[in-house]
């Protein structure tokens, strides 16, 4: 099992990179950067790869709306050339609220748009000349729909690796079912192993039966927040702001992707008063309603049999990479907690 972290430079990006090297002698195997509405992703990643030897660097998520899928695919191997073959594209739809809020782009068609951003990746990567005619993306342009003059070109550079790593972030049954046919890796949010079987077993069995074997087994990225320790229990209350922002306020009433999974776990009446406090402003109300054992079902906290035992749990539910949240006060802590988490992954 791989151990993962997604960065978080609240302290300067520079001192955190600069800790990155610690984490990678610890035994941190891939780091994670997010782009959300926040500054872009990719200059944070060539500055990473610089400062790093061994650590995979994956995008978590480029928007597939925010950029031309032929730049996408520029973006990746550009990053996989600078840092020898260690990056990883994550891919993600995102939401309505930032995709047509933010970017001004409309929100359409999430899961054809990811296949033929997908497809047209790959192509790039193979150097082929870029000719495609999809339902969303047709390359060259046709004249009718700009000035006749498109050529079908092929990228200059000869890639690191003609195949980069395709992670995608995806909870939705049909979303899920296309990254288990088409991606390397599935990031989905809120991972409770326990439920995975029933909320995601269906899609991602469909999805498998399609799956071109050269990709490999889908590497599973669950998220967790880690604490170990005996006196560490109350660490999980940290998680109640992140996921009542999710489950309340991500998306609006009847678009919530967040606050779907939470229903389709179980917690259907939490998930509505929830949703209905937060659209209310009333966010500490709805922090305090979001399931104790839920937070606990999805995170890495307590005592160290237990949080081996959810490891475990994790294995057997098809986790192939646990990416964690190290709660500790200090940097040493937290540097700590990932040597730890290594030693019983492994």
């Amino acid at each position: 099992m791989r151990i993962g972290m997604a960065l978080s430079y609240s302290e300067g990006f520079k001192e955190t990179v600069d800790e990155l090297a610690d984490y990678e002698r610890a035994g941190l195997d891939i780091v994670f950067v997010a782009e959300a509405y926040s500054f872009d992703a990719v200059s944070q990643m060539g500055y990473i790869a610089a400062r790093t030897e061994r650590l995979e660097i994956a995008s978590g998520i480029l928007p597939i709306y925010s950029r031309t899928p032929a730049l996408l695919a520029m973006t990746a191997a550009g990053m996989d050339y600078v840092s020898g073959g260690r990056f990883t594209l994550g891919l993600g739809a995102s939401g309505p609220q930032v995709i047509e809020g933010f970017h001004g782009v409309p929100y359409t068609a999430p899961l054809g748009r990811t296949r033929e951003v997908v497809e047209i990746c790959r192509q790039v990567w193979r150097r082929e000349r870029l000719e495609y005619e999809g339902r969303h993306y047709t390359l060259p342009l046709p004249g009718e729909r700009g000035t006749g003059l498109g050529k079908a070109l092929k990228l200059i550079n000869h890639p690191v690796r003609e195949r980069i790593p395709i992670v995608i972030a995806a909870i939705g049954p049909k979303n899920v079912e296309l990254c288990a046919e088409l991606a390397e890796g599935w990031e989905p949010i809120f991972y409770m192993p326990e439920k995975a079987a029933e909320v995601w077993g269906p899609s991602l069995a469909a999805g498998t039966a399609r799956r071109d074997p050269s990709l490999g087994a889908l590497d599973v990225i669950a998220q967790a927040p880690l604490a170990i320790g005996d006196d560490v229990s109350g660490l999980i209350d940290l998680g109640r702001p992140v996921a009542a922002l999710y489950i309340g306020g991500m998306g609006a009433r009847g678009r919530n992707f967040y606050n779907d999974l939470a229903r389709r776990y179980g917690y259907e009446k939490e998930a509505e008063e929830i949703q209905d406090l937060y659209l209310a402003g009333k966010k500490d109300e709805a922090a305090a309603l979001v399931p104790r054992r839920l937070l606990e079902a999805v995170s890495l906290i307590g005592p160290e049999g237990h949080v081996r035992d959810r490891l475990q749990a994790m294995r057997d539910s098809g986790v192939t990479t646990v990416n964690v949240t190290p709660l500790g006060r200090t940097h040493a802590e937290r540097v700590r907690l990932v040597e730890k988490i290594r030693e019983l992954a492994s």
